[in-house]
């Protein structure tokens, strides 16, 4: 793979960075780059089961279709995706065999990129073009990883693959929130195989760990409360507090005993409410989230803060809405695949580390436990290591393009294993 190409096509997806569900001029490129390597790639409905979407606000929405237009989006591709963001590519051998997924993550991270002289997207030019977004997690390079190995693919003789490969280009995975819907689409049902990984976080350029431990499954929320404004001075006895509903829930969220057979998190990490000092708050909201290392614990921690939420709303005397924002799970690599993975990487003169703590979550875990489910196949999350300029979700967040066509031939080279013609 042509390394200025794969960094040529890095460059500009790091120019254009968009928030989960909102990414349509990202989709717009990679759908431009995937139909001139001849694929037809799939949109909207198609690859979104629109029950399941979580954590996606229509205005946001109709407000980045329309920065689409002004920034030259195709109107008629735009109606193909229907406000739904993402695609997938499927190269078909013709010829009989299994059909491999292989996911990238396509959105970016809420944060305003650094002008710090030394930083490298400033100096050479591919700085952050959107206000207060950031590919600060390494997703445009998960992107043009899915490239290159779209256009290998491609490049593949006549003979000497069978089966298929789908390339899944993952909208809203920060806050864990695009997955769920892709999968419920049904698009990775037939699938024998899945991959998917993640650059940087726990290992450094020239490692790869094929099988990190401690995914933790994860559900985020959103809790509302709704009281009744009135006059503090001439009125108290009117009003409802939602603002004194959301202090005494954050505290006793954050009060919650952790659980004894393994980790457990919780967060509240936002809390609106409030209008004005003389005015008794009618609204508040809370943004929470609970970790736990097996679903048994995630489903503790789920209980014990909607039990605890809904008895201070009843407390206060305040409506509640609670609504999921966001879900993954955890995930087992298959033994299988975790050799494979250590074989490949060591061919490639990369160092395998068999296991580190991920530490966090990734909903890629639900497309996965998907495919081992409902086709029993095998599935792998790694992460293909590469030197950081910052931390992940920083502003001055870098990695080390030179990782892009070793990402490629991993892949690849799985590929060849999986489905070349025997």
């Amino acid at each position: 793979m042509e390394v200025d190409q794969l960094i040529k096509w890095r460059r500009e997806l790091h120019s254009f960075p968009e928030l989960g569900w909102t990414e349509f001029v990202t989709t717009s490129i990679l759908v431009r780059e995937l139909k001139l390597m001849g694929y037809e790639p799939l949109l909207g409905e198609s690859i979104i089961n629109t029950k399941f979407v979580r954590g996606r606000k229509k205005d946001d929405v109709e407000k980045a279709i329309k920065m689409a237009i002004d920034k030259g989006v195709d109107k008629e591709l735009l109606d193909k995706m229907n406000g739904f963001t993402g695609c997938v590519a499927i190269y078909d051998s013709g010829k009989p065999g299994p059909t491999v997924s292989l996911r990238f993550d396509i959105d970016c991270v809420g944060v305003q990129e650094t002008d710090n002289e030394n930083h490298l997207p400033l100096i050479n030019g591919f700085k952050s073009k959107n206000q207060n977004q950031m590919h600060a997690c390494g997703h445009d390079g998960h992107m043009t990883i899915g490239l290159g190995i779209a256009k290998w693919l491609k490049q593949q003789q006549e003979n000497s693959l069978c089966g298929r490969v789908k390339l899944l280009f993952q909208p809203a995975e920060e806050g864990v929130r695009g997955a769920q819907a892709m999968a419920e689409s049904g698009i990775v049902d037939d699938c024998s195989y899945f991959l998917a990984s993640h650059i940087g976080f726990i290992a450094k350029s020239g490692e790869v760990v094929v099988n990190p431990s401690n995914f933790l499954c994860t559900t985020k929320y959103d809790f509302r409360f709704k009281g009744l404004s009135s006059h503090p001075g001439k009125d108290p006895h009117v009003g409802i507090n939602a603002l004194a509903g959301c202090c005494t829930a954050a505290t006793q969220l954050l009060a919650i005993p952790r659980h004894g057979k393994g980790m457990s998190r919780i967060n509240v990490g936002v809390i609106r409410a409030g209008e004005a000092r003389n005015v008794i708050p009618a609204y508040g909201e809370l943004q929470v989230e609970v970790r736990g290392e097996t679903e048994e614990i995630n489903t503790f921690m789920c209980q014990q803060a909607e039990r605890l939420v809904k008895g201070v709303a009843l407390g206060y005397g305040l409506d509640l809405e609670i609504e999921i924002m966001g879900e993954a799970v955890d995930l087992t690599n298959d033994k299988e695949m975790v050799q494979l993975l250590s074989d490949v990487s060591k061919s490639n003169n990369q160092t395998v580390i068999e296991q580190r703590s991920f530490g966090g979550s990734e909903d890629a875990t639900i497309l996965g436990r998907r495919v081992q489910k409902i086709n029993n196949g095998k599935a792998i999350y790694f992460v293909l290591g590469s030197d950081l300029k910052g931390t992940h979700h920083q502003s001055d967040f870098d990695f080390d393009e030179s990782i892009l066509p070793i990402g490629v031939k991993i892949y690849t080279d799985c590929l060849l294993k999986l489905i070349s013609k025997k």
